[in-house]
Protein backbone atom coordinates (compact mmCIF):
# COMPACT_ATOMS: atom_id res chain seq x y z
CA UNK A 1 0.00 0.00 0.00
CA UNK A 2 1.19 3.63 -0.87
CA UNK A 3 0.05 6.36 0.88
CA UNK A 4 0.32 9.47 -1.01
CA UNK A 5 0.33 13.51 0.55
CA UNK A 6 0.12 16.38 -1.60
CA UNK A 7 1.18 20.04 -0.60
CA UNK A 8 2.01 23.21 -1.93
CA UNK A 9 -1.87 24.40 -2.85
CA UNK A 10 -2.66 27.94 -1.98
CA UNK A 11 -4.42 31.14 -3.53
CA UNK A 12 -2.30 32.66 -6.07
CA UNK A 13 -2.45 35.64 -8.96
CA UNK A 14 -2.63 34.85 -12.79
CA UNK A 15 0.32 34.58 -14.35
CA UNK A 16 2.03 33.14 -11.33
CA UNK A 17 3.45 29.95 -10.13
CA UNK A 18 3.07 27.16 -8.04
CA UNK A 19 5.22 23.83 -7.27
CA UNK A 20 2.56 20.83 -6.00
CA UNK A 21 4.86 17.93 -4.02
CA UNK A 22 3.24 14.80 -3.29
CA UNK A 23 5.28 12.43 -0.60
CA UNK A 24 4.62 8.67 -0.48
CA UNK A 25 5.38 6.40 2.39
CA UNK A 26 4.14 2.85 3.08
CA UNK A 27 5.38 0.59 0.43
CA UNK A 28 8.04 0.64 -1.88
CA UNK A 29 8.40 3.68 -4.83
CA UNK A 30 9.71 1.15 -7.57
CA UNK A 31 7.74 0.74 -10.23
CA UNK A 32 5.28 3.25 -9.31
CA UNK A 33 3.88 5.82 -12.02
CA UNK A 34 3.16 8.74 -10.94
CA UNK A 35 0.33 10.98 -11.83
CA UNK A 36 -1.14 14.42 -11.28
CA UNK A 37 -5.00 14.72 -12.12
CA UNK A 38 -7.29 17.75 -11.01
CA UNK A 39 -10.85 18.23 -10.61
CA UNK A 40 -12.68 21.51 -10.58
CA UNK A 41 -16.16 22.07 -9.12
CA UNK A 42 -19.21 20.38 -10.72
CA UNK A 43 -16.36 19.26 -13.22
CA UNK A 44 -14.67 15.89 -14.11
CA UNK A 45 -10.91 14.73 -12.35
CA UNK A 46 -9.06 15.12 -15.63
CA UNK A 47 -5.39 14.01 -16.47
CA UNK A 48 -2.84 16.62 -15.87
CA UNK A 49 0.37 14.93 -16.07
CA UNK A 50 2.51 11.60 -14.93
CA UNK A 51 5.97 10.28 -15.08
CA UNK A 52 7.33 6.46 -14.90
CA UNK A 53 9.62 5.43 -12.07
CA UNK A 54 12.67 6.24 -13.49
CA UNK A 55 11.56 9.45 -15.14
CA UNK A 56 12.39 8.12 -18.79
CA UNK A 57 9.01 8.69 -19.90
CA UNK A 58 6.75 11.95 -18.66
CA UNK A 59 3.83 13.26 -20.22
CA UNK A 60 1.83 16.38 -19.60
CA UNK A 61 -1.93 16.67 -21.21
CA UNK A 62 -1.98 18.63 -24.37
CA UNK A 63 -3.72 21.99 -22.68
CA UNK A 64 -0.74 21.89 -20.06
CA UNK A 65 2.51 21.39 -22.09
CA UNK A 66 5.01 24.20 -22.10
CA UNK A 67 3.40 25.00 -18.69
CA UNK A 68 3.38 22.40 -16.08
CA UNK A 69 6.29 20.02 -15.39
CA UNK A 70 6.23 16.82 -13.50
CA UNK A 71 9.49 15.64 -12.07
CA UNK A 72 10.08 13.07 -9.41
CA UNK A 73 13.01 12.75 -7.00
CA UNK A 74 12.87 8.90 -5.87
CA UNK A 75 15.21 9.23 -3.15
CA UNK A 76 12.55 11.67 -1.49
CA UNK A 77 9.97 9.60 -2.60
CA UNK A 78 8.31 12.90 -4.18
CA UNK A 79 6.76 13.78 -6.98
CA UNK A 80 6.55 17.29 -8.14
CA UNK A 81 4.37 19.13 -10.38
CA UNK A 82 5.82 22.64 -11.38
CA UNK A 83 3.51 25.46 -12.55
CA UNK A 84 3.86 28.59 -14.56
CA UNK A 85 1.67 30.98 -16.16
CA UNK A 86 -1.37 30.39 -13.88
CA UNK A 87 -4.81 31.27 -15.33
CA UNK A 88 -8.24 31.18 -13.34
CA UNK A 89 -9.11 27.79 -14.88
CA UNK A 90 -6.51 26.36 -13.08
CA UNK A 91 -8.36 26.40 -10.30
CA UNK A 92 -8.99 23.08 -9.09
CA UNK A 93 -8.13 20.49 -6.51
CA UNK A 94 -4.97 18.80 -7.73
CA UNK A 95 -4.55 15.33 -6.80
CA UNK A 96 -1.71 12.71 -6.53
CA UNK A 97 -2.44 9.36 -8.36
CA UNK A 98 0.22 6.05 -8.77
CA UNK A 99 0.16 3.11 -10.45
CA UNK A 100 2.17 -0.12 -10.63
CA UNK A 101 3.88 -0.14 -14.16
CA UNK A 102 5.60 0.94 -16.96
CA UNK A 103 3.60 2.48 -19.29
CA UNK A 104 1.79 5.71 -18.81
CA UNK A 105 -1.59 5.76 -18.16
CA UNK A 106 -3.89 8.77 -18.70
CA UNK A 107 -7.04 7.57 -17.41
CA UNK A 108 -7.98 8.02 -13.88
CA UNK A 109 -9.14 4.72 -13.34
CA UNK A 110 -6.20 3.12 -13.81
CA UNK A 111 -4.37 4.64 -11.01
CA UNK A 112 -5.31 3.16 -7.68
CA UNK A 113 -3.01 5.22 -5.11
CA UNK A 114 -4.96 8.27 -4.42
CA UNK A 115 -3.81 11.69 -2.30
CA UNK A 116 -6.53 13.66 -1.34
CA UNK A 117 -5.86 16.74 -2.80
CA UNK A 118 -4.60 19.92 -1.99
CA UNK A 119 -6.10 23.02 -3.42
CA UNK A 120 -4.87 25.45 -6.31
CA UNK A 121 -7.15 28.69 -6.34
CA UNK A 122 -6.10 31.31 -8.95
CA UNK A 123 -7.49 34.72 -8.56
CA UNK A 124 -7.06 38.46 -8.69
Amino acid sequence: QVQLVESGGGLVQPGDSLRLSCAASGRTFRNVIMGWFRQAPGKDRDFVAAITWGGDDAYSANSMKGRFTISRDNAKDTVYLQMKSLTPEDTAVYFCAGVQGYRIPRDRTSYYYWGRGTQVTVSS
